[in-house]
């Protein structure tokens, strides 16, 4: 998996650039459009900044025939040298304001950047995250974001130092030393196509390095995220052996790549020194004729050496922007998906709880060749409590799935309150869902965060009765932080029990007209198993109630229970019917758990 993301991550970077990959890097220019003028001025000093520079090998030529007798402006050389010095000065004043304009616009757009993409994300749909991977969305809004940040901060106005020093010294030598400059440039195509031939080696082993290192970055998430189970299996040996080859795999592409990048800068010395001895012998043949003076050579050399900088700083700017125009697109990609809904529309509207399925079929959109649910029937009125019972994968979660409208039915109808699912603004449907799941995951925040999640403005006293009626309030109160107690990433820090009844009060305070239960029970020991069935109790009344039911001893007082096989409904009924069918499903359930 790890290698196929690479491969695509390299497909986006190998885009040349051309009008349509410019665009795309064009695409994320709309968030410098607020501190267009702030970029326009720290274009001006980088301009201010280059020319300035370009003046420096002039007049340091100048220094030069000033001491071998000839005259200029000015004729002191202290005074050519203190004017080297004040230029020096100047130039380094543009350049830092160069410097901190451009990352005052980079830092600003790339938090406008960051924040549109994050709002965008947790706004996308479920089918979006079925086909992606956590890492690789997290790697769109850190690595891909700072590599756009490089881009615009440093790489864009490297590129225009380069272009305008490149230009403009071509231009000024021109002026000066024609002769001179057309030897030099005679040098330039050959410099130009090896210089291509090696970055193009290059970029394609430093994409192969990325593309390792993210396979070995996957092991370390997968690692993390499973650390429990990892050292269950004692596998702390086997995953660390994984990860080495890994990094072993990334470190011999990387000397690869080095070993290029090595003979790259080599030949780009060896050559741009000889070219500056070549040209420093024609220029000594021209000096010795009288057709020019040392100190023009000497600004000659300068300039050469400057232009020679500009062509080979060039051709890594070109890998930086392809790179750029990789992450652009992948930026854009998800700004341009669709999002599930706006909040625009929300309004708080009561809800009674009737929920209705009728003749139902559904495939996950990932999986189109299996039909999970197959014409499901069923009818929950206000404030009833029904079951759904069934092995693993019958389709029981798929069923609440469906009634949070995390994906659309293929066909049949799904109704609460009498309106369609699809019609509904989701914020309002989601609103008036609660779920306890049967394994909570809280956020690494305090309990009072996490109960409050339901309910944002929530007062301590709500916050505090809700824990109450959650049975929750009895360990939180002995904690010496109380609610500001820190739960640990994902609840470690809370046992089972206390994370159930964390999650319960935060259903609590919610008031949601469904509830749907995820077995909250199963996992639990006795007394904890006590406490929160009793802060359950109190959380059912007066609620629609789905449970999704893992052991069916639990399930004895609902109204009705939905037994499910193969993604239909097979039986429904209350427990004890149900139980009394000899030849029935539900009763070969019975008796298989209670034989344990």
């Amino acid at each position: 998996m790890a290698k196929k993301k690479g491969k695509s991550l390299e497909e986006h970077e190998k885009r040349k650039l051309n009008k349509e990959s410019l665009g795309k890097l064009g695409g994320v220019f709309r968030f410098i459009l607020p501190y267009k003028w702030t970029f326009i001025l720290g274009l001006l000093f980088l301009l201010l900044s280059s020319l300035t520079l370009l003046t420096f090998p002039y007049v340091a030529g100048k220094l030069i025939d000033t001491a071998s007798g000839k005259s200029w402006l000015v004729n002191d050389i202290n005074g050519i040298a203190f004017l080297l010095l004040g230029i020096l000065l100047v130039q380094s004043i543009f350049s830092f304001f160069r410097v901190w304009l451009f990352a005052k616009v980079s830092e600003r757009s790339m938090r406008d950047v960051r924040i549109s993409l994050y709002s965008q994300l947790v706004q996308l749909p479920m089918t979006f995250f079925d086909k992606r991977r956590t890492g690789e969305l997290i790697s769109r809004i850190t690595a891909d974001v700072s590599m756009l940040q490089d881009t615009f901060s440093t790489t864009l106005a490297e590129l225009f130092r380069q272009i305008i020093t490149l230009v403009a010294g071509v231009i000024f030598l021109m002026v000066t030393t024609p002769k001179l400059t057309i030897f030099m440039l005679a040098t330039f195509p050959v410099l130009v196509i090896i210089a291509i031939v090696f970055g193009k080696f290059i970029r394609t082993l430093s994409k192969q390095a990325q593309d390792e290192l993210a396979a070995a970055n996957v092991i370390v998430e997968e690692t993390l995220q499973s650390i429990m189970t990892v050292k269950s299996f004692a596998g702390e040996d086997y995953e660390s052996n994984r990860y080495r080859n890994g990094l072993n795999k990334v470190v011999k592409v990387a000397l690869k790549a080095a070993g290029f990048r090595g003979a790259f800068i080599s030949f780009i010395i060896f050559a741009l020194f000889g070219g500056i001895v070549a040209v420093m012998w024609y220029g000594a043949t021209l000096v010795a004729s009288g057709a020019m003076s040392v100190g023009d050579l000497v600004s000659f050399v300068l300039y050469t050496t400057f232009i020679g900088g500009s062509i080979a700083g060039l051709g890594d700017i070109y890998g930086q922007i392809q790179k750029a125009i990789g992450s652009s697109e992948r930026v854009l990609e998800i700004l341009q998906e669709s999002p599930e809904y706006s909040t625009a529309d929300f309004q708080q509207v009561p809800m009674r709880g009737n929920v209705s399925f009728s003749n139902i079929g559904f495939t996950y959109p990932t999986r189109p060749e299996i039909e999970v649910l197959k014409d499901i029937n069923l009818s929950i009125g206000a404030g009833e409590k029904v079951a759904l019972a069934g092995h693993s994968g019958a389709g029981k979660s798929t069923i609440i799935q469906l009634l949070l409208n995390f994906y659309p039915t293929n066909r049949g109808t799904l109704t609460v309150d009498g309106k369609a699912v699809g019609e509904w603004n989701l914020k309002q449907l989601r609103s008036n869902i609660g779920i306890v799941p049967q394994e909570v995951l809280l956020f690494g925040g305090s309990i009072r965060e996490n109960i409050a999640y339901a309910k944002p403005d929530a007062t301590e006293e709500e916050i505090i009765e809700a824990a109450k009626k959650a049975n929750a309030w009895q360990f939180i109160s002995k904690f010496p932080e109380g609610l500001e107690t820190t739960v640990g990433e994902r609840g470690i820090k809370l046992s089972g029990g206390q994370r159930q009844r964390v999650a319960i009060a935060r259903a609590i305070l919610k008031d949601p007209a469904i509830l749907i239960l995820d077995e909250a029970t199963s996992s639990l020991d006795a007394e904890s198993e006590s406490l929160v069935q009793e802060a359950l109790d109190e959380l059912m009344k007066n609620r629609t109630t789905i449970i999704i039911a893992h052991r069916l001893s639990t399930i004895r007082k609902v109204d009705r229970i939905y037994v499910l096989k193969d993604g239909e409904i097979v039986e429904e009924g209350t427990h004890e019917n149900l139980a009394e069918q000899e030849d029935g499903f539900y009763a070969n359930l019975v008796r298989l758990q209670f034989a344990e």
